[in-house]
């Protein structure tokens, strides 16, 4: 199921991640784990955020996915179902039917 993960960096904590290097580190391993079709990382509620787009084979992932934001980053981390065109299309599709 394609899911989108939007993680809100603890500003306090990701300064210290940058200035000791792992929060590059942190966000290539996420990466390389994850294999996104869109990764974003912009400022948001007044912080840094960083948004993945990415397939969930299955819920039992979210703490192996979770876990890194929470502990090394302090992060608030939400992890929501997403469709893109095409899946809304083929949803409203059947709607008709």
């Amino acid at each position: 199921m394609r899911v989108m993960l939007r993680a809100r960096l603890d500003t306090h904590i990701s300064n210290e991640a940058i200035k000791n290097g792992t929060l590059p580190k942190l966000m290539q391993s996420v990466t390389e784990q994850l294999k996104p079709e869109a990764a974003y990382f912009a400022p948001g509620d007044g912080g840094r955020t960083a948004t993945f787009v990415f397939d969930m084979q299955d819920s039992s992932q979210i703490p192996s996915i979770a876990e890194p934001f929470f502990m090394e980053l302090g992060a608030e981390v939400e992890i929501c179902p997403v469709m893109n065109a095409d899946d809304l299309r083929r949803g409203l599709a059947a709607l008709q039917g």
